[in-house]
């Protein structure tokens, strides 16, 4: 049954590099394989394996803005800003991300001393340049052809407002209660809903956000990311502590549901939402 609710989009978040902090427009193009410029630039270690905030908490202090023709921005404590342009795609080398090789595109030698000076150790900058490029998503969720930049997994990640009210409600009456109540950027989603009932979104099929129709794929199982704090680094025992305790799906940890967008369009801030349950 599809349904209008009385919820409404209430922020947007775009992360141009991979597990740094993002930012957060009034309106987000959404591509096949996600939002517009999102997770299109991934850091590597000297060996070509992705680096992201599991292994390396410090990238929670870094940054990265969308620059016009899909260049980047990206700034870190103690570091003057640098902007990257696009790579010109006439080399490509092997990345891992989660096992599985990909080709990318190196983004030059200053992109990699900077980052490399920052995290003090080599790191490598690399672009995703080619929609032929991009990752398969999960067969057993996904339909033929249907691909993902470098985000975990899906094109999209929603959360909302009630949902994460609920989770603080459960980590106040935990064992850790001063490690609340926990922001919503510790989930790093790309569309927060407001005005929908705690925990809602575990029975959505389908979901239109604006002039956007989006299948629900399955819930969002997190990770140690979710324990670190985005403003310094340092990393705790919360949500995973409570999720454990209240929000196990099978072996999972689950806050938010993973996306797949069933077209195009653009989502803006104020948007209204229509469901379609399961």
């Amino acid at each position: 049954m599809t349904h209008s609710v009385p919820a409404s989009v209430h922020a947007l978040h775009v992360y141009p590099v991979k597990a740094t902090g993002g930012c957060a427009p009034r309106e987000m193009t959404v591509e096949p394989w996600g939002p517009a410029g999102d997770r299109r630039w991934l850091l590597t270690d000297e060996t070509g394996k992705a680096l992201t905030q599991r292994e390396c908490a410090r990238l929670a202090l870094a940054s990265s803005e969308p620059l016009p023709g899909g260049a980047v921005r990206v700034s870190a404590p103690g570091r003057d800003p640098l902007e990257v342009a696009v790579p010109d795609p006439v080399r490509t080398v092997p990345v891992t991300l989660f096992g599985d090789k990909y080709e990318a595109v190196p983004a030059g030698s200053a992109a990699d001393a900077w980052w490399s000076a920052y995290l003090g150790a080599e790191t490598r900058l690399v672009h995703m340049d080619d929609p032929a490029r991009r990752r398969p998503v999960d067969p057993d969720f996904a339909k033929a052809g249907e691909t993902v930049s470098f985000a975990d997994g899906y094109p999209l990640l929603v959360t909302t407002l009630a949902s994460l009210d609920a989770l603080n409600s459960l980590i106040a009456q935990g064992d850790l209660p001063e490690e609340g109540p926990l922001p919503m950027n510790r989930f790093r989603p790309n569309v927060v809903l407001d005005g929908t009932a705690p925990w809602a979104e575990d029975g959505w099929r389908r979901i239109t956000v604006g002039e956007v129709s989006f299948r629900v794929a399955k819930p969002c199982g997190r990770c140690v990311v979710t324990t670190t704090d985005q403003r310094t680094a340092e990393r705790g025992k919360e949500p995973l502590r409570s999720l454990a305790r209240h929000r196990r799906f099978g072996s999972r940890l689950v806050f938010g549901q993973n996306l797949l967008p069933e077209g195009t369009g653009v989502v803006r801030i104020g948007d209204p939402v229509r469901v379609e349950s399961a």
